[in-house]
């Protein structure tokens, strides 16, 4: 093949427009070429954005060097990818609503950085709003005065993260297209630490997983709608699995109008309430696999009244549930029992050991339809099982459970808080709704 001279010259200066436009290195666009400066003590809002803009418009990383970077109101455009030193990259937030925030943008990308919101009271730490394709890998949230993440109708991932001390909210997420929160570490929270919520009930599908949260308060009080660790709230289809929960004021998993609600393998210890609750206006929910150790009152699924039906609780682990509710409940609230549902629903092969009321309650009142109760261990309880025997309850079936050391009696009858029988095996006939039978008491 001929080479000739203007061959040569237009190849050089094609090779130059291509070197030009390219990231400076392999990891990206340095920052400090840039001008960002670390450990400066002016504020680097102004020329962090610009960076950040140069950066995403060649789609090409932007490399924060280890030190100490202030800043606020910086957004996030398209293409926004930040990097920084794990563990040694700080950008505080020294003024603003939030430190980062994006709206209808996509492919956003933070990771290695840690962001410290110096406890000041914005609107967020990092405020993300109709993003796609997000995805927050191996941060740090320190210090945020209110919520650390917020996140409204976004997509993406959120993954091996550590939120610290925030103020309100460790993670929240409104009307989420499609997201995974999974491998993070929640450790002090204000009043919430995922929350998984809705604008409306409906399909979300967000899998929580592998995560460990812990110490979980009520700062602003109320009667249940703080003090989760995990809340989700008229979301639909949300799987929340295989998560360490320690430490909460109130619910460990706390689905309200959560209809398909899945809660799976979940380890929960030291839970001021009830530790997995489906209440309120849904329909079908699985809790199986969990451990529950400690807790005032350990699986509920409730609230027939208002819709709320149809689950399967299966296969858990529910020891000393012997704590009484916090403060700001209802005083007619039940405490000190393993398992307790009221419609539709299948209770089997669980094992509930120190339950100071009773191992497992079926019904409330005349609000009991259709329940199974079979195959479970009950040991060292008040009551083995009670049953609402109210006038008007519907139809259960209590059969070839194993009940040992019931000191108030192993099957009994209730009609609200009164005792009706004080042996349900004995006096099954007078009660035609109920099916009781090959239960092992001793």
């Amino acid at each position: 093949m001929r080479i000739d001279r203007r061959q040569i010259i237009a190849g050089a200066a094609a090779a130059g427009t291509a070197l030009a436009a390219a990231p400076a290195s392999a990891a990206g666009l340095d920052a400090a070429q840039l001008g960002v400066r670390a450990n400066a003590e002016a504020d680097q809002s102004a020329v962090l954005q610009r960076a950040i803009e140069r950066a995403a418009a060649q789609r090409a990383p932007l490399a924060l060097a280890p030190g100490v970077y202030r800043a606020g109101d910086v957004a996030l455009p398209a293409g926004a990818h930040l990097v920084g030193a794990r563990g040694a990259t700080r950008i505080v937030l020294s003024r603003g609503a939030a430190l980062f925030a994006a709206r209808g943008t996509d492919a956003v990308t933070l990771s290695g950085l840690t962001l410290d919101g110096g406890g000041r009271r914005a609107e967020a730490l990092v405020d993300l709003a109709a993003v796609r394709n997000l995805r927050i890998a191996d941060c740090e949230f320190a210090r945020a005065g209110t919520v650390a993440l917020k996140l409204a109708e976004v997509q993406g991932t959120i993954a091996g993260n550590a939120v610290l001390d925030a103020g309100d909210v460790a993670i929240h997420s409104l009307d989420a297209r499609g997201l995974v929160i999974s491998g993070n570490t929640v450790r002090g929270a204000g009043n919430a630490g995922i929350q998984v919520w809705r604008s409306q009930k409906g399909d979300d599908g967000t899998l929580v997983a592998d995560n460990r949260i812990e110490d979980v308060a009520a700062r602003d009080g109320g009667s249940g709608q703080n003090g989760n660790a995990v809340s989700v709230y008229r979301a639909g289809n949300v799987i929340v699995r295989g998560n360490r929960i320690r430490n909460a004021a109130f619910s460990a998993v706390r689905g309200n109008a959560a209809s398909g609600l899945q809660v799976i393998g979940n380890s929960c210890a030291a839970i001021g309430e009830v530790a997995l609750y489906a209440e309120f206006n849904f329909e079908g929910a699985v809790i199986s696999g969990n451990i529950v150790d400690d807790a005032a009152l350990g699986v509920a699924v409730t609230n027939f009244k208002e819709g709320g039906r149809l689950a399967v609780v299966q296969g858990n682990i529910l020891r000393n549930i012997t704590r009484r509710r916090p403060a700001g409940t209802d005083p007619g609230d039940g405490y000190g029992i393993g398992i307790g549902v009221e419609a539709d629903t299948a209770v089997t092969g669980n094992v509930i050991e120190t339950a100071a009321v009773a191992g497992i309650a079926v019904g409330s009142g005349q609000y009991l339809r259709d329940v199974t109760v079979t195959g479970n261990v009950v040991r060292q309880a008040g009551y083995g099982v009670m049953v609402s025997v109210a006038p008007g309850t519907g139809a259960a079936v209590v059969a070839n459970n194993r009940i040992s050391g019931a000191t108030r009696g192993a099957l009994v009858g209730m009609a609200w808080s009164k005792l009706v029988s004080a042996d349900l095996a004995r006096d099954a006939a007078q009660f035609p709704q109920l099916s009781v039978g090959g239960n092992l008491v001793r």
